[in-house]
Order: C-alpha cells, then sequence, then structure tokens
C-alpha cells in the first residue's frame, strides 16, 4: 500500500519562503510521478506542479512558476516543494499525490493522497 506524508506547512509572512516535504512510503516502484495541488478555502483544488521518479521531469501551474521550485530525493523516496516569494493568495491545504501515469493531467489520475499540510501566507 502506497502511504504519502506532507509536512513542512505552517505560518509565514508574505515574501518569505517555505519549503515542503512528501515522503512516499511503498509507492517508488509502483508510481512514476508525484504532483503537489492545493485547495483554499472555498475553493476547488488546483495543481501546483509534478515530477516524475526517474528523469525529474517538471510541469508547473502558470500560478507558481518561477517562484515554486519541485524537485525530489530518490533515495530518500521524497519530493519537495520549495516555495518562495509566497503572497496571501497562496494560503491553502497543500497535498501531494502520486500516480502511475508518467504525465497526468487531472487530480482523477492520481491514485494516492497525502492528508495535506496547511500554509497560511500573512501579509
Amino acid at each position: 500500500q502506497v502511504q504519502l506524508v506532507e509536512s513542512g506547512g505552517g505560518l509565514v509572512q508574505a515574501g518569505n519562503s517555505l519549503r515542503l516535504s512528501c515522503a512516499v512510503f511503498g509507492g517508488t516502484f509502483s508510481t512514476n510521478t508525484v504532483g503537489w495541488f492545493r485547495q483554499a478555502p472555498g475553493k476547488e483544488r488546483e495543481f501546483v506542479a509534478r515530477i516524475t521518479w526517474n528523469i525529474g521531469s517538471t510541469v508547473y501551474a502558470d500560478l507558481v512558476k518561477g517562484r515554486f521550485t519541485i524537485s525530489r530525493d530518490n533515495a530518500k523516496a521524497t519530493v519537495y516543494l520549495q516555495m518562495n516569494s509566497l503572497s496571501p493568495e497562496d494560503t491553502a491545504v497543500y497535498y501531494c499525490a502520486a500516480s502511475r501515469l508518467r504525465a497526468p493531467g487531472r487530480s482523477q489520475e492520481y491514485d494516492y493522497w497525502g492528508q495535506g499540510t496547511q500554509v497560511t501566507v500573512s501579509s
């Protein structure tokens, strides 16, 4: 059974940085891609970024390009999301998810989900 555990969320002031971690247990061989999503209060869950385990191919949502960086450490089976220049609009619960696909699109194409970690950016 694949399990994902996020960590690193918290309260940060606008303009500052935060790094989220997603530890993947039992899934580096059965999954190909790990993605980050976020959901703000009253809004739908939205895609943030994704990365493949094998060659580290990345895709970002336009809203975070140039500010967020996704990376992975295969030896630790962990995916990171470095978030810089945070703004209050980035406040949300951040989820990591794993997919058996190499290029998953919609959130429905992700097979396993973490419990989420809260990120709050104060102005």
